[in-house]
């Protein structure tokens, strides 16, 4: 006896994709929304002449682990900070 033409099945595997995309998606959103000081908002940032040293010290640090700065040019930029007043 056959219970229908098996679109069943069809239906079955297409909601278990979606639910899994749906899983997915909320658990990258929560991640972004609870990861918070990543630094990555979009949002403008203070001018360079209005940080402090220690916020101009963890911009190089982040730049320098994203690999935007070599670690020679992060050294010289780390003495530079420690000379100014």
């Amino acid at each position: 006896m056959m219970w229908g033409s098996g679109w069943d099945m069809g239906l079955l595997w297409l909601f278990g994709s979606l639910l899994l995309a749906g899983i997915v998606l909320l658990v990258w959103l929560a991640v972004r929304v609870f990861a918070g000081g990543s630094g990555r908002s979009g949002g403008p940032r203070p001018a360079r002449s209005v940080l402090g040293p220690s916020q101009a010290r963890q911009i190089l640090d982040e730049r320098y682990a994203t690999g935007e700065l070599t670690a020679e040019q992060y050294r010289e930029q780390i003495r530079v900070l420690s000379e100014d007043p």
